[in-house]
Protein backbone atom coordinates (compact mmCIF):
# COMPACT_ATOMS: atom_id res chain seq x y z
CA UNK A 1 0.00 0.00 0.00
CA UNK A 2 0.93 3.77 -1.00
CA UNK A 3 1.46 5.46 2.35
CA UNK A 4 0.15 8.70 3.24
CA UNK A 5 1.91 11.19 5.35
CA UNK A 6 3.60 8.78 7.59
CA UNK A 7 6.98 8.36 5.72
CA UNK A 8 10.16 7.99 7.75
CA UNK A 9 13.34 10.54 6.48
CA UNK A 10 15.13 7.23 4.92
CA UNK A 11 11.98 6.94 2.76
CA UNK A 12 13.63 10.48 0.73
CA UNK A 13 17.30 8.85 0.62
CA UNK A 14 16.15 7.12 -2.88
CA UNK A 15 15.83 8.80 -5.98
CA UNK A 16 12.28 8.94 -7.44
CA UNK A 17 11.38 7.98 -11.33
CA UNK A 18 8.76 10.70 -11.55
CA UNK A 19 7.76 13.48 -8.78
CA UNK A 20 4.25 14.89 -9.04
CA UNK A 21 3.10 18.26 -7.49
CA UNK A 22 -0.41 18.39 -7.68
CA UNK A 23 -2.73 15.44 -6.67
CA UNK A 24 -6.36 16.74 -8.70
CA UNK A 25 -7.67 14.71 -11.61
CA UNK A 26 -4.47 15.30 -13.62
CA UNK A 27 -1.83 14.34 -11.04
CA UNK A 28 -3.99 11.89 -9.65
CA UNK A 29 -4.23 10.03 -13.32
CA UNK A 30 -0.76 10.65 -14.32
CA UNK A 31 0.70 8.74 -10.90
CA UNK A 32 -2.13 5.73 -11.68
CA UNK A 33 -1.00 5.26 -15.39
CA UNK A 34 2.85 5.52 -14.01
CA UNK A 35 2.21 3.12 -11.63
CA UNK A 36 1.27 0.72 -14.25
CA UNK A 37 4.50 0.06 -15.77
CA UNK A 38 5.96 0.12 -11.87
CA UNK A 39 7.84 3.55 -12.04
CA UNK A 40 8.72 4.61 -8.05
CA UNK A 41 6.68 7.70 -8.04
CA UNK A 42 6.09 10.75 -5.09
CA UNK A 43 2.93 12.75 -5.00
CA UNK A 44 2.90 16.36 -2.94
CA UNK A 45 0.00 18.13 -2.69
CA UNK A 46 0.15 21.56 -0.06
CA UNK A 47 -3.48 20.60 0.69
CA UNK A 48 -5.00 18.06 3.77
CA UNK A 49 -7.57 16.34 1.45
CA UNK A 50 -9.50 16.33 -1.78
CA UNK A 51 -11.50 19.93 -1.89
CA UNK A 52 -14.98 18.48 -1.68
CA UNK A 53 -17.43 21.19 -3.30
CA UNK A 54 -18.18 20.61 -7.12
CA UNK A 55 -16.02 22.04 -10.06
CA UNK A 56 -15.48 19.72 -12.87
CA UNK A 57 -18.96 18.12 -14.06
CA UNK A 58 -18.24 16.71 -17.39
CA UNK A 59 -15.47 14.14 -19.06
CA UNK A 60 -16.10 12.36 -21.78
CA UNK A 61 -15.39 8.79 -23.75
CA UNK A 62 -11.78 9.08 -24.18
CA UNK A 63 -11.45 9.97 -20.79
CA UNK A 64 -13.26 6.98 -19.59
CA UNK A 65 -11.14 5.00 -21.52
CA UNK A 66 -7.97 6.41 -19.34
CA UNK A 67 -10.60 5.52 -16.39
CA UNK A 68 -10.77 2.38 -17.72
CA UNK A 69 -7.17 1.36 -18.25
CA UNK A 70 -6.63 2.47 -14.51
CA UNK A 71 -9.20 0.26 -13.45
CA UNK A 72 -11.71 2.62 -11.78
CA UNK A 73 -14.70 2.76 -14.66
CA UNK A 74 -16.94 0.27 -13.53
CA UNK A 75 -16.71 1.79 -9.66
CA UNK A 76 -17.47 5.18 -11.34
CA UNK A 77 -20.65 4.14 -12.97
CA UNK A 78 -22.84 4.35 -10.10
CA UNK A 79 -21.90 7.92 -9.32
CA UNK A 80 -22.04 9.22 -13.46
CA UNK A 81 -25.01 10.19 -15.69
CA UNK A 82 -24.85 9.97 -18.97
CA UNK A 83 -26.60 13.59 -20.72
CA UNK A 84 -28.52 13.72 -23.66
CA UNK A 85 -26.67 16.65 -24.80
CA UNK A 86 -26.88 20.77 -25.39
CA UNK A 87 -29.86 23.07 -26.56
CA UNK A 88 -28.74 26.71 -27.69
CA UNK A 89 -31.84 28.75 -26.84
CA UNK A 90 -32.63 33.15 -27.50
CA UNK A 91 -34.78 35.00 -24.92
CA UNK A 92 -37.82 33.39 -26.87
CA UNK A 93 -37.48 29.96 -25.91
CA UNK A 94 -36.17 28.58 -29.38
CA UNK A 95 -34.10 26.10 -29.80
CA UNK A 96 -31.21 27.24 -32.08
CA UNK A 97 -28.97 24.78 -32.48
CA UNK A 98 -29.40 21.02 -30.44
CA UNK A 99 -26.32 19.10 -30.13
CA UNK A 100 -27.41 15.62 -29.17
CA UNK A 101 -25.54 13.01 -27.25
CA UNK A 102 -26.18 8.87 -28.49
CA UNK A 103 -27.60 7.09 -25.34
CA UNK A 104 -25.33 4.05 -27.04
CA UNK A 105 -21.92 2.93 -26.73
CA UNK A 106 -19.67 4.82 -28.96
CA UNK A 107 -16.42 4.49 -30.78
CA UNK A 108 -14.43 4.58 -27.71
CA UNK A 109 -16.05 1.44 -26.33
CA UNK A 110 -18.41 4.10 -23.59
CA UNK A 111 -21.02 6.30 -24.42
CA UNK A 112 -19.22 10.18 -25.33
CA UNK A 113 -20.39 12.07 -22.58
CA UNK A 114 -20.35 12.18 -19.17
CA UNK A 115 -21.43 13.88 -15.97
CA UNK A 116 -19.35 13.69 -12.53
CA UNK A 117 -18.90 14.85 -9.15
CA UNK A 118 -15.27 15.90 -9.09
CA UNK A 119 -14.76 14.87 -5.60
CA UNK A 120 -16.22 11.27 -5.64
CA UNK A 121 -13.92 11.13 -8.81
CA UNK A 122 -11.08 12.05 -6.94
CA UNK A 123 -11.95 9.74 -4.33
CA UNK A 124 -12.04 7.04 -6.49
CA UNK A 125 -8.89 7.52 -8.23
CA UNK A 126 -6.96 8.22 -5.23
CA UNK A 127 -8.63 5.01 -3.16
CA UNK A 128 -7.27 3.42 -6.32
CA UNK A 129 -3.35 5.09 -6.00
CA UNK A 130 -3.39 3.83 -2.69
CA UNK A 131 -3.35 0.40 -3.45
CA UNK A 132 0.04 0.37 -5.99
CA UNK A 133 3.20 -0.12 -3.91
CA UNK A 134 5.30 2.09 -5.93
CA UNK A 135 3.30 5.20 -5.47
CA UNK A 136 4.23 7.40 -2.02
CA UNK A 137 2.17 10.19 -1.22
CA UNK A 138 2.39 13.27 0.67
CA UNK A 139 -0.43 15.81 1.27
CA UNK A 140 0.47 19.24 3.28
CA UNK A 141 3.77 19.26 1.51
CA UNK A 142 3.85 22.92 -0.21
CA UNK A 143 7.10 22.72 -2.36
CA UNK A 144 9.04 26.02 -2.51
CA UNK A 145 12.10 25.12 -4.22
CA UNK A 146 13.42 22.91 -7.60
CA UNK A 147 17.13 22.20 -7.58
CA UNK A 148 18.76 21.15 -10.99
CA UNK A 149 21.37 18.23 -9.86
CA UNK A 150 21.96 16.70 -13.26
CA UNK A 151 20.70 13.58 -13.10
CA UNK A 152 17.67 14.48 -10.67
CA UNK A 153 16.12 17.57 -9.40
CA UNK A 154 16.10 18.22 -5.42
CA UNK A 155 12.68 19.07 -4.51
CA UNK A 156 12.15 21.40 -1.08
CA UNK A 157 9.35 21.39 0.75
CA UNK A 158 6.92 22.61 3.70
CA UNK A 159 5.54 19.91 5.88
CA UNK A 160 2.59 21.89 7.03
CA UNK A 161 1.24 19.60 9.19
CA UNK A 162 4.63 19.74 11.25
CA UNK A 163 5.98 23.08 10.09
CA UNK A 164 9.48 20.71 8.92
CA UNK A 165 11.88 21.45 6.02
CA UNK A 166 12.15 18.00 3.92
CA UNK A 167 13.64 17.65 0.27
CA UNK A 168 13.35 14.77 -2.15
CA UNK A 169 14.92 13.67 -5.50
CA UNK A 170 13.21 12.80 -8.62
CA UNK A 171 14.59 12.08 -11.97
CA UNK A 172 11.53 13.79 -13.40
CA UNK A 173 8.78 16.52 -12.00
CA UNK A 174 5.63 16.79 -13.38
CA UNK A 175 3.81 20.47 -12.53
CA UNK A 176 0.53 19.09 -12.10
CA UNK A 177 -0.32 22.08 -9.47
CA UNK A 178 -2.82 24.57 -11.35
CA UNK A 179 -3.04 27.68 -13.24
CA UNK A 180 -0.66 29.10 -10.41
CA UNK A 181 1.76 26.49 -11.11
CA UNK A 182 5.02 26.51 -9.10
CA UNK A 183 6.41 24.31 -11.23
CA UNK A 184 5.98 26.54 -14.14
CA UNK A 185 7.07 29.58 -12.26
CA UNK A 186 10.58 27.77 -11.78
CA UNK A 187 10.43 26.58 -15.59
CA UNK A 188 10.08 30.43 -16.52
CA UNK A 189 7.63 29.39 -18.99
CA UNK A 190 5.51 31.89 -20.56
CA UNK A 191 1.37 31.89 -21.06
CA UNK A 192 0.52 32.55 -24.53
CA UNK A 193 -3.11 34.36 -23.81
CA UNK A 194 -5.86 33.91 -26.67
CA UNK A 195 -7.57 37.20 -25.15
CA UNK A 196 -10.68 35.79 -24.02
CA UNK A 197 -11.25 36.95 -20.53
CA UNK A 198 -15.01 37.04 -19.11
CA UNK A 199 -16.05 37.34 -15.23
CA UNK A 200 -19.00 34.66 -14.83
CA UNK A 201 -21.02 33.19 -11.23
CA UNK A 202 -20.84 29.12 -10.99
CA UNK A 203 -23.44 28.77 -8.91
CA UNK A 204 -24.07 24.90 -8.01
CA UNK A 205 -26.95 23.88 -5.62
CA UNK A 206 -28.86 20.73 -4.45
CA UNK A 207 -32.41 20.41 -5.35
CA UNK A 208 -34.87 19.38 -2.56
CA UNK A 209 -36.61 17.44 -4.97
CA UNK A 210 -36.89 17.09 -8.63
CA UNK A 211 -38.07 19.71 -10.31
CA UNK A 212 -39.09 18.46 -13.84
CA UNK A 213 -39.13 21.80 -15.86
CA UNK A 214 -35.15 21.86 -15.54
CA UNK A 215 -34.90 19.19 -18.11
CA UNK A 216 -31.78 16.75 -18.58
CA UNK A 217 -30.53 18.63 -21.07
CA UNK A 218 -27.36 21.19 -20.76
CA UNK A 219 -28.77 24.86 -21.75
CA UNK A 220 -27.33 27.40 -23.08
CA UNK A 221 -28.80 30.83 -22.93
CA UNK A 222 -28.01 32.78 -25.75
CA UNK A 223 -29.54 36.17 -24.48
CA UNK A 224 -27.94 39.26 -25.06
CA UNK A 225 -29.50 40.37 -21.71
CA UNK A 226 -27.48 37.89 -19.85
CA UNK A 227 -26.02 34.71 -21.26
CA UNK A 228 -26.06 31.85 -18.75
CA UNK A 229 -25.93 27.87 -18.60
CA UNK A 230 -27.86 25.33 -17.22
CA UNK A 231 -25.71 21.78 -16.07
CA UNK A 232 -27.59 18.69 -15.43
CA UNK A 233 -25.31 17.05 -13.12
CA UNK A 234 -25.37 13.67 -11.05
CA UNK A 235 -28.32 13.10 -8.75
CA UNK A 236 -29.81 16.31 -7.75
CA UNK A 237 -27.07 18.19 -8.48
CA UNK A 238 -27.71 21.13 -10.65
CA UNK A 239 -24.78 23.98 -11.99
CA UNK A 240 -25.93 27.48 -13.00
CA UNK A 241 -23.20 29.66 -15.20
CA UNK A 242 -24.71 33.20 -15.30
CA UNK A 243 -22.45 35.77 -17.04
CA UNK A 244 -21.46 39.19 -14.79
CA UNK A 245 -22.18 42.39 -16.68
CA UNK A 246 -19.50 45.17 -17.11
CA UNK A 247 -19.80 47.48 -13.30
CA UNK A 248 -21.41 44.57 -11.73
CA UNK A 249 -19.40 43.72 -8.51
CA UNK A 250 -17.90 40.50 -8.19
CA UNK A 251 -18.89 40.24 -3.87
CA UNK A 252 -22.31 41.13 -4.39
CA UNK A 253 -22.69 38.69 -7.45
CA UNK A 254 -21.98 35.63 -4.48
CA UNK A 255 -24.62 37.25 -1.87
CA UNK A 256 -27.54 34.76 -1.10
CA UNK A 257 -30.06 37.19 -2.29
CA UNK A 258 -28.51 38.22 -5.43
CA UNK A 259 -27.82 34.43 -6.20
CA UNK A 260 -31.75 33.76 -5.78
CA UNK A 261 -32.49 36.51 -7.65
CA UNK A 262 -30.15 35.77 -10.70
CA UNK A 263 -31.78 32.51 -10.62
CA UNK A 264 -35.73 33.03 -10.58
CA UNK A 265 -36.33 32.39 -13.94
CA UNK A 266 -35.72 28.51 -12.84
CA UNK A 267 -35.83 27.64 -9.40
CA UNK A 268 -36.99 29.57 -5.77
CA UNK A 269 -34.96 29.00 -2.65
CA UNK A 270 -37.51 26.33 -1.71
CA UNK A 271 -36.68 24.09 -4.58
CA UNK A 272 -33.22 23.68 -3.59
CA UNK A 273 -30.01 24.48 -1.18
CA UNK A 274 -26.94 26.50 -2.23
CA UNK A 275 -24.19 24.34 -2.17
CA UNK A 276 -21.18 26.95 -3.79
CA UNK A 277 -21.12 29.90 -5.48
CA UNK A 278 -18.12 31.75 -6.64
CA UNK A 279 -17.15 34.05 -9.59
CA UNK A 280 -14.45 33.03 -12.14
CA UNK A 281 -13.26 34.69 -14.92
CA UNK A 282 -12.87 32.20 -17.27
CA UNK A 283 -9.65 32.66 -19.07
CA UNK A 284 -7.81 31.08 -22.46
CA UNK A 285 -4.23 30.44 -22.36
CA UNK A 286 -1.76 27.91 -23.47
CA UNK A 287 2.00 27.70 -21.88
CA UNK A 288 4.76 27.90 -24.46
CA UNK A 289 7.30 25.57 -23.05
CA UNK A 290 5.93 22.33 -22.02
CA UNK A 291 9.33 21.04 -20.76
CA UNK A 292 12.16 22.39 -19.72
CA UNK A 293 14.85 20.14 -18.89
CA UNK A 294 13.70 17.19 -15.93
CA UNK A 295 10.30 19.69 -15.50
CA UNK A 296 7.23 18.63 -17.20
CA UNK A 297 3.53 20.97 -17.12
CA UNK A 298 0.80 18.89 -17.11
CA UNK A 299 -3.50 19.97 -16.55
CA UNK A 300 -3.96 23.95 -16.08
CA UNK A 301 -0.93 24.37 -15.34
CA UNK A 302 0.12 24.11 -18.59
CA UNK A 303 -3.24 25.39 -20.30
CA UNK A 304 -6.46 27.14 -19.46
CA UNK A 305 -9.85 27.02 -21.16
CA UNK A 306 -13.54 28.36 -20.90
CA UNK A 307 -15.65 26.12 -19.97
CA UNK A 308 -17.99 25.87 -23.01
CA UNK A 309 -17.27 22.42 -24.81
CA UNK A 310 -16.54 21.31 -21.11
CA UNK A 311 -12.98 20.32 -22.01
CA UNK A 312 -11.10 21.18 -19.54
CA UNK A 313 -10.60 18.27 -16.95
CA UNK A 314 -10.28 16.18 -20.15
CA UNK A 315 -7.11 18.19 -21.63
CA UNK A 316 -5.32 17.32 -18.89
CA UNK A 317 -6.43 13.59 -18.59
CA UNK A 318 -5.23 13.35 -22.10
CA UNK A 319 -2.25 15.06 -20.91
CA UNK A 320 -1.40 12.63 -18.40
CA UNK A 321 -2.10 9.78 -21.03
CA UNK A 322 0.42 11.06 -23.29
CA UNK A 323 2.63 11.73 -20.64
CA UNK A 324 2.86 8.59 -19.09
CA UNK A 325 3.85 6.20 -21.38
CA UNK A 326 6.67 8.27 -23.04
CA UNK A 327 8.07 9.39 -19.10
CA UNK A 328 8.06 5.17 -18.50
CA UNK A 329 9.22 4.63 -21.60
CA UNK A 330 12.39 7.18 -21.04
CA UNK A 331 12.99 6.46 -17.32
CA UNK A 332 12.88 2.47 -17.32
CA UNK A 333 12.97 1.23 -21.04
CA UNK A 334 15.82 3.30 -22.32
CA UNK A 335 14.35 6.11 -24.74
CA UNK A 336 15.66 8.78 -25.80
CA UNK A 337 14.95 11.89 -24.07
CA UNK A 338 14.34 13.48 -26.94
CA UNK A 339 10.58 11.20 -26.85
CA UNK A 340 9.62 13.75 -24.36
CA UNK A 341 9.74 16.59 -26.51
CA UNK A 342 6.92 15.01 -28.07
CA UNK A 343 4.59 15.35 -25.28
CA UNK A 344 4.53 19.28 -26.02
CA UNK A 345 4.23 19.26 -30.20
CA UNK A 346 1.66 16.72 -29.76
CA UNK A 347 -0.55 18.12 -26.96
CA UNK A 348 -0.12 21.58 -27.40
CA UNK A 349 -1.91 22.26 -30.50
CA UNK A 350 -4.44 19.63 -29.83
CA UNK A 351 -5.34 21.59 -26.62
CA UNK A 352 -5.23 24.90 -28.81
CA UNK A 353 -7.55 23.85 -30.93
CA UNK A 354 -10.10 22.54 -28.17
CA UNK A 355 -9.77 26.50 -26.25
CA UNK A 356 -9.80 28.70 -29.82
CA UNK A 357 -13.07 26.49 -30.70
CA UNK A 358 -14.39 27.70 -26.85
CA UNK A 359 -13.38 30.78 -27.06
CA UNK A 360 -15.44 30.88 -30.91
CA UNK A 361 -18.30 29.33 -29.25
CA UNK A 362 -18.30 31.43 -26.21
CA UNK A 363 -18.35 34.75 -28.49
CA UNK A 364 -21.17 33.55 -29.84
CA UNK A 365 -23.26 32.70 -26.35
CA UNK A 366 -21.84 35.65 -24.74
CA UNK A 367 -22.49 38.57 -26.99
CA UNK A 368 -24.91 41.38 -25.01
CA UNK A 369 -25.80 43.07 -28.61
CA UNK A 370 -29.09 43.01 -29.86
CA UNK A 371 -28.53 43.25 -33.00
CA UNK A 372 -25.42 40.99 -33.18
CA UNK A 373 -28.07 38.17 -31.62
CA UNK A 374 -30.29 38.36 -34.28
CA UNK A 375 -28.22 37.90 -36.48
CA UNK A 376 -26.62 35.16 -34.53
CA UNK A 377 -29.83 33.54 -34.38
CA UNK A 378 -30.23 33.49 -37.81
CA UNK A 379 -27.30 32.11 -38.57
CA UNK A 380 -27.41 29.62 -36.08
CA UNK A 381 -30.76 28.23 -37.38
CA UNK A 382 -29.69 28.22 -41.31
CA UNK A 383 -26.68 26.95 -40.64
CA UNK A 384 -25.39 24.66 -37.94
CA UNK A 385 -23.08 22.71 -39.35
CA UNK A 386 -20.88 25.83 -38.95
CA UNK A 387 -20.89 25.07 -35.19
CA UNK A 388 -19.88 20.98 -36.07
CA UNK A 389 -18.08 19.24 -32.97
CA UNK A 390 -14.82 19.35 -32.57
CA UNK A 391 -12.58 15.67 -33.45
CA UNK A 392 -9.16 17.40 -33.47
CA UNK A 393 -5.73 14.91 -34.00
CA UNK A 394 -2.50 15.69 -32.35
CA UNK A 395 -0.18 18.01 -33.50
CA UNK A 396 3.14 17.55 -35.79
CA UNK A 397 5.14 15.31 -33.44
CA UNK A 398 2.40 12.80 -34.36
CA UNK A 399 4.09 10.49 -36.69
CA UNK A 400 2.74 10.83 -40.34
CA UNK A 401 1.78 7.17 -41.32
CA UNK A 402 -1.43 6.63 -42.87
CA UNK A 403 -4.27 9.03 -42.83
CA UNK A 404 -5.30 8.03 -39.32
CA UNK A 405 -2.35 8.71 -38.39
CA UNK A 406 -2.67 10.85 -34.84
CA UNK A 407 -6.21 10.06 -34.51
CA UNK A 408 -7.69 8.90 -31.50
CA UNK A 409 -8.03 4.99 -32.13
CA UNK A 410 -11.59 2.99 -31.37
CA UNK A 411 -12.15 0.34 -28.56
CA UNK A 412 -14.05 -2.63 -30.69
CA UNK A 413 -15.61 -5.74 -28.39
CA UNK A 414 -13.64 -8.44 -29.39
CA UNK A 415 -15.29 -11.84 -29.58
CA UNK A 416 -14.33 -12.72 -26.16
CA UNK A 417 -16.81 -10.01 -24.88
CA UNK A 418 -14.01 -7.85 -23.91
CA UNK A 419 -12.72 -4.23 -25.07
CA UNK A 420 -10.24 -3.85 -27.11
CA UNK A 421 -8.40 -2.16 -24.10
CA UNK A 422 -8.84 -4.56 -21.54
CA UNK A 423 -7.11 -7.48 -23.64
CA UNK A 424 -4.29 -4.85 -24.94
CA UNK A 425 -3.53 -3.38 -21.31
CA UNK A 426 -1.06 -0.22 -21.07
CA UNK A 427 0.89 -1.12 -23.90
CA UNK A 428 1.43 -0.93 -28.14
CA UNK A 429 -0.80 -3.16 -29.99
CA UNK A 430 -1.22 -3.92 -33.39
CA UNK A 431 -5.09 -4.85 -34.26
CA UNK A 432 -4.61 -6.54 -37.80
CA UNK A 433 -6.16 -9.04 -39.95
CA UNK A 434 -5.42 -11.24 -43.28
CA UNK A 435 -1.73 -11.82 -44.03
CA UNK A 436 -1.07 -8.95 -42.07
CA UNK A 437 -2.18 -11.20 -38.81
CA UNK A 438 -1.18 -14.45 -40.74
CA UNK A 439 2.73 -13.35 -40.80
CA UNK A 440 2.76 -12.20 -37.42
CA UNK A 441 1.26 -14.87 -35.82
CA UNK A 442 4.80 -17.16 -37.68
CA UNK A 443 7.01 -14.12 -36.21
CA UNK A 444 5.50 -12.61 -33.29
CA UNK A 445 6.60 -9.06 -32.60
CA UNK A 446 8.48 -8.14 -29.14
CA UNK A 447 6.72 -5.87 -26.84
CA UNK A 448 3.72 -5.34 -28.77
CA UNK A 449 0.14 -6.91 -28.29
CA UNK A 450 -1.20 -8.61 -31.35
CA UNK A 451 -4.97 -8.64 -31.72
CA UNK A 452 -6.15 -10.67 -34.59
CA UNK A 453 -9.65 -9.08 -36.22
CA UNK A 454 -11.76 -12.01 -36.77
CA UNK A 455 -14.62 -11.79 -40.36
CA UNK A 456 -17.55 -9.85 -39.17
CA UNK A 457 -16.26 -8.50 -35.71
CA UNK A 458 -16.06 -4.72 -34.43
CA UNK A 459 -12.27 -5.27 -35.07
CA UNK A 460 -12.61 -6.14 -38.83
CA UNK A 461 -15.54 -3.56 -39.38
CA UNK A 462 -13.12 -0.92 -37.60
CA UNK A 463 -10.55 -1.49 -40.31
CA UNK A 464 -12.02 -1.90 -42.88
CA UNK A 465 -13.12 1.77 -42.00
CA UNK A 466 -9.62 2.60 -41.92
CA UNK A 467 -8.83 0.65 -45.66
CA UNK A 468 -6.39 -1.08 -43.67
CA UNK A 469 -5.34 -4.50 -43.16
CA UNK A 470 -3.42 -3.61 -40.00
CA UNK A 471 -3.61 -0.58 -37.48
CA UNK A 472 -1.02 0.30 -34.76
CA UNK A 473 -1.87 1.67 -31.72
CA UNK A 474 -0.09 3.67 -28.67
CA UNK A 475 -0.62 2.94 -25.01
CA UNK A 476 -2.73 6.16 -25.04
CA UNK A 477 -5.09 4.27 -27.78
CA UNK A 478 -3.49 6.63 -30.03
CA UNK A 479 -3.15 5.66 -33.74
CA UNK A 480 0.74 5.56 -34.82
CA UNK A 481 -0.01 4.24 -38.30
CA UNK A 482 -1.98 1.68 -40.72
CA UNK A 483 -0.89 -0.16 -42.82
CA UNK A 484 -2.38 -2.26 -45.86
CA UNK A 485 -0.34 -5.53 -46.08
CA UNK A 486 2.34 -7.26 -44.17
CA UNK A 487 4.96 -5.36 -45.84
CA UNK A 488 3.78 -1.94 -45.16
CA UNK A 489 3.04 -3.63 -41.40
CA UNK A 490 6.78 -4.65 -40.89
CA UNK A 491 8.03 -1.10 -41.96
CA UNK A 492 5.34 0.93 -39.66
CA UNK A 493 6.59 -1.28 -36.83
CA UNK A 494 10.04 -0.57 -37.46
CA UNK A 495 9.15 3.17 -37.99
CA UNK A 496 7.95 3.17 -34.22
CA UNK A 497 11.19 1.45 -32.91
CA UNK A 498 9.96 -2.27 -33.17
CA UNK A 499 10.79 -5.46 -35.57
CA UNK A 500 9.68 -9.09 -36.07
CA UNK A 501 12.80 -9.88 -34.05
CA UNK A 502 12.59 -10.03 -30.22
CA UNK A 503 14.69 -6.52 -28.87
CA UNK A 504 13.37 -3.97 -26.61
CA UNK A 505 11.79 -0.79 -28.40
CA UNK A 506 13.65 1.84 -29.75
CA UNK A 507 12.62 5.47 -29.40
CA UNK A 508 9.67 7.20 -31.09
Amino acid sequence: MSQLNSLAERDFERTFDVAIIGFGPTGATLGNLLALRGLQVLVLDREPDIYMLPRAVHFDGESMRIFQTIGVADTLLPDLYSAPGTKFVNPAGQVLLQWSHSSEVGPQGWREHWRCHQPQLERVLRDRLAEQPSVTVRLRHDVFALDDLGDAVQLRFEDLSRGAIGSARARYVVGCDGARSTVRRFMGTKLDDLKAHQRWVVVDALLKRDVPSLGDHSIQYCNPARPATYIRGVGLRRRWEIMLLPGEDSAEAVRPERLWNLLSPWIKSDDADLERAAVYTFHSVVASGWRRGRLLLAGDAAHQTPPFLGQGMCAGLRDAANLAWKLADVAIDGAAEQLLDTYESERSPHVREYIETAVRLGSVIQTTDPEVARERDAAMLTNPQTFKALKPSLGPGAHDAGPASGQIGEQPKLPSGKRLDDEIGWNWALVCSGPVSEALVQQPVSAVRIVVADDDTQAASWLQRLNAQAVLIRPDRYVFGTAVDAREAEALLASAGFSLVARQPQPV
